[in-house]
């Protein structure tokens, strides 16, 4: 806080110069050249304003995604239907990760590009676990949230789902309805399809959907995360038994994963000993 104040005093210090500098400054190539510089420190006072706001946003949602306190927690088994939703892994991997993410949060921005690619590496292309995705949109503080949901789902119809996701977690400023259209002509999509596709809004009823769901189970914030054993007698299912709150490091991720793998080895052995 004492480094914001700080870069907030500067800027107010620096716009209080470049008036007085205007005001004596004799010729018009001054002016101009001082007019300039002053235009350039307004935009970045807004900036810095908006970028304040955005965490006065977040720390009145609790902050729910830094919070020491909100570890791996266990809780009651519940049993999920993947349905449509976008799936990456195998699909009858033993252990069924479900996340509940908005494109526009910055959290689930860092675990996107952090954490996400090491699930990826040790879990996801061993075999071992597969990852679901649900949109959750927050849209009470990330206006464009639902879009980029709707562009990601839209995306899946052409079999580009995580392309799109990766797309849009490494340019989350551009996530305007333009910038969606273009992002899905980089990925060679069909123009025409995918226009139609986000326009007509096609996938409100799966977000509405994934909403309610992760609110019934309890999310509160994004990210968060669900997981548990795949059904063995159909991959289409998973009870989860674990929840895990917020952008957390990769070890949190890895001891309820390995918990569960570790349980599922158990269950198998003692079936083979009976």
């Amino acid at each position: 806080m004492y480094t914001l104040v700080r870069i907030l005093g500067v800027l107010i210090v620096a716009l209080s110069i470049s008036i007085t500098d205007i005001a004596l400054a004799q010729s018009s190539d001054e002016m101009e050249a001082l007019q300039a510089e002053l235009k350039a420190i307004r935009q970045g006072q807004e900036q810095f304003e908006k970028d304040l706001a955005e965490i006065k946003q977040l720390l009145q949602q609790g902050a729910r995604a830094t919070a020491p306190a909100a570890g791996v927690q266990a809780f009651e088994a519940t049993d999920l239907e993947i349905g449509t939703s976008a799936v990456m892994g195998t699909i009858d991997a033993q252990v069924t990760l479900v996340e509940f993410s908005d494109f526009q949060c910055p959290f689930c921005r860092r675990h996107a590009t952090t954490v996400f690619p090491e699930l990826i590496k040790n879990y996801v292309d061993t075999g071992k676990v597969k990852i679901v995705m649900r949109e959750y949109p927050i849209e009470s503080i990330h206006s464009r949230a639902m879009g980029a949901s709707q562009a990601a789902l839209c995306a899946g119809d052409q079999g580009k789902y995580w392309e799109m996701h990766d797309l849009m977690f490494g340019n989350q400023q551009q996530l305007a309805v333009e910038n969606l259209k273009q992002h899905a002509l980089s990925l060679g999509l069909d123009a025409g399809t995918f226009d139609a596709c986000l326009d007509d809004n096609k996938h409100t009823a799966q977000i509405q959907a994934d909403l309610a769901e992760g609110q019934k189970l309890g999310v509160s914030g994004t990210p968060s995360f669900v997981v548990g054993l795949t059904d063995p007698d159909d991959p289409g299912k998973v009870t989860v038994t674990k929840f895990i709150r917020g952008a957390k490091s990769f070890p949190a991720f890895q001891q309820a994963i390995d918990e569960l793998l570790a349980s599922a080895e158990k269950g198998g052995d003692e079936e083979q000993d009976g």
